[in-house]
């Protein structure tokens, strides 16, 4: 059996180590466009008050993976999918070329969401979405702490994400302005009851927000960034935090069915019969995305089982729970997952 899977992630991983527990003489190819190895993704976002973040997020090489016989292609871009052949084409530093699969599992997670009107703005701004991208941000941010100073971010973005790094990075001691569009913050998630206290711990630990907040484009005047809503303001550096969005341009371009997502049946399989989506890219049939740890780790062990025959219902979500990672902040209320 010849599995290929795309994506380096918590689902791309734990299928990879599962399906070669279950199967050891399979052959397994993972493709990333990593470099750093396996990392914790919900780490990220406490990347400023913990100095050796760049070490610890790293849960596994890859060569470590590649100790365990799963072949990692990192650095690297699966291009196409030719469903006909049933093979990817991948480019990378110094190489072109193609695989071939009997089973592929698309494991790419998410982008981060920029709304439409702040695209044409994009090299103003920082997302946070990959290790890439923290050590970005921690590297704009090291001058002004070898000067014994602070940043002032702007963060345009008030939900999860937005709400965690303004935690981190207020923690860190850097100064920090939230514009959300909505009334109350993390809308999605918590009742208004817990938005009111979420806002009360993050003034708190001086973080200044911004509520119903239109933020229309960005400029750069002068070495600082600017944030133009009815008035502008100015910043060291600011950082669009508005979700995220699928990855689903490959699948696509394969003819795959997609939605919000890739669209999966029961049994995480898409419209090929030889192609399987997990994680945050996976659209179930009840036109759900499961973004969150334990349901994307679930998938990837069900999957595993379910190719080697060991499973034969359809997947289903376990219970579980979430909570923000926010310096000093519990909610009352369960969250809406």
């Amino acid at each position: 059996m010849n599995i290929v899977i795309v994506g380096s992630g918590i689902a791309g991983v734990t299928f990879a180590e599962k399906y070669r527990a279950l199967s050891p003489d399979a052959e397994i190819v993972l493709v990333t466009g990593e470099h750093d190895g396996y990392y914790s993704r919900p780490l990220l976002s406490r990347g400023f008050t913990k100095s050796d973040i760049e070490q610890s997020i790293i849960l596994k090489s890859f060569d470590k993976l590649r100790d365990n016989n799963i072949d990692v292609i990192a650095g690297s871009e699966v291009t196409a999918i030719d469903r006909t052949e049933k093979s990817i084409a991948i480019e990378g530093p110094g190489q072109e070329k193609s695989l071939s699969y009997d089973s592929l599992i698309l494991a790419q997670g998410s982008a981060a969401f920029v709304p439409p009107p702040l695209r044409p703005y994009q090299k103003l701004f920082f997302s946070l979405n990959s290790l890439a991208d923290l050590k970005a941000m921690r590297k704009f941010r090291q001058p002004f702490l070898n000067q014994n100073k602070h940043p002032h971010w702007a963060i345009v973005g008030g939900g999860l994400i937005g709400c965690e790094v303004a935690s981190d990075l207020a923690v860190a001691g850097d100064k920090v302005t939230v514009y959300h569009m909505m009334d109350r913050l993390m809308e999605r998630q918590l009742v208004a009851e817990d938005s009111s206290s979420l806002l009360k711990v993050l003034q708190a630990s001086g973080v200044d927000v911004l509520l119903e907040q239109s933020v229309q484009s960005f400029a750069e005047e002068g070495g600082k960034m600017c944030v133009i809503t009815e008035v502008t303001a100015e910043f060291d550096a600011v950082i669009v935090a508005c979700g995220f969005k699928p990855r689903t341009e490959l699948a696509q371009q394969a003819g795959l069915d997609v939605g919000r997502g890739i669209k999966v049946n029961g049994y995480l399989q898409t419209n090929d019969e030889a192609i399987f989506a997990l994680g945050d890219a996976a659209e179930l049939p009840d036109g759900k995305l499961y973004a969150y740890i334990l349901p994307i780790r679930n998938q990837a062990l069900w999957l595993a089982n379910y190719l080697v025959g060991q499973e034969q219902t359809a997947w289903s979500p376990a219970p579980f729970s979430t909570k923000a990672k926010v310096h000093g902040f519990e909610a009352a209320h369960p969250y809406n997952l």
